[in-house]
């Protein structure tokens, strides 16, 4: 689909860099969802370097995913990776 991940990278200061299928790219910061349930396991930067791509979906492997129209909605254009 067209907003499948097809890359992402664990950067800096829990963000990520990934780029969707239909030629989209940007930075998605976590931070603001690293007190929320599931996602506190992601504050151990170790695991949240584990981050991959499952069926399209940015994920870690205890199944923390986000949302495909969070993720789209969220990013920041790539240059935000040096702010």
């Amino acid at each position: 689909m067209y907003w499948d991940a097809k890359i992402v990278k664990p950067l800096s200061d829990y963000r990520i860099y990934v780029e969707v299928e239909d030629g989209r790219k940007g930075i998605f910061d976590m931070k603001p969802y690293l007190e929320r349930g599931v996602f506190r396991e992601l504050k151990d930067v170790h695991y949240f370097n584990q981050v991959g791509i499952l069926f399209g979906a940015v994920t870690w492997p205890n199944e923390q995913d986000i949302a495909p129209e969070t993720l789209l909605s969220e990013m920041l254009p790539p240059e935000s990776a040096n702010a």
